[in-house]
C-alpha cells in the first residue's frame, strides 16, 4: 500500500494540515487517492464486505519554530477534517528548534461503497516545524 512523504521542512499553522509532495510506493489498485502537494489522503470503500479495514501510520519529527514559545505541540490523525484523540502525539521541546520524534497509528474501518478522508492536523496552540512526515496506509482487511 502507499507511502506518502515530503522532504522539505514545512511549518504547519494552527489547525492546518501535514502536505505530503512525494508519493515513494504509490496504489495501483484504486484503494487510496491522493494529489502530490495535498495534506488530505482518501480511503475508499472498495469491498464486497461490510466496510474496508485500513491502518493509517504517521511519523514526523515536529519542533517549535524560531519566534514561538517552547513548550507542548501536537499532531493528531483526524478522519474527515476531526482530530483522534487515540491517534494524538504530543512532545515538549525545551526550546526553539529542538526536535523531537513522534509516530501515531490507527485502525479505519470505511463502509462499502463510502470514503473516508486522513490528514495530519496541527492541533497545537501554536505553528510548528514538521521535517520528514511520512504516512503509511496499509490495506488489511
Amino acid at each position: 500500500m502507499p507511502e506518502f512523504t515530503n522532504a522539505a521542512l514545512q511549518t504547519v499553522s494552527v489547525g492546518q494540515n501535514v502536505l505530503f509532495t512525494e508519493t515513494p510506493v504509490g496504489c495501483n489498485r484504486g484503494y487510496v487517492m491522493h494529489r502530490e502537494g495535498s495534506g488530505n489522503v482518501t480511503l475508499r470503500g472498495i469491498t464486497n464486505q461490510c466496510r474496508a479495514r485500513y491502518r493509517v501510520s504517521f511519523g514526523a519529527n515536529l519542533a517549535v519554530p524560531a519566534g514561538g514559545t517552547p513548550g507542548p505541540v501536537s499532531v493528531a490523525l483526524s478522519l474527515d477534517g476531526e482530530p483522534m484523540n487515540s491517534a494524538t502525539a504530543t512532545v515538549t521541546p525545551a526550546a526553539v528548534n529542538e526536535y523531537f520524534n513522534v509516530y501515531v497509528s490507527v485502525f479505519v474501518e470505511v463502509p462499502r461503497g463510502c470514503c473516508t478522508t486522513v490528514s495530519v492536523e496541527n492541533i497545537s496552540t501554536q505553528a510548528i516545524n514538521v521535517a520528514n512526515p511520512n504516512l503509511i496506509v496499509e490495506r488489511v482487511a
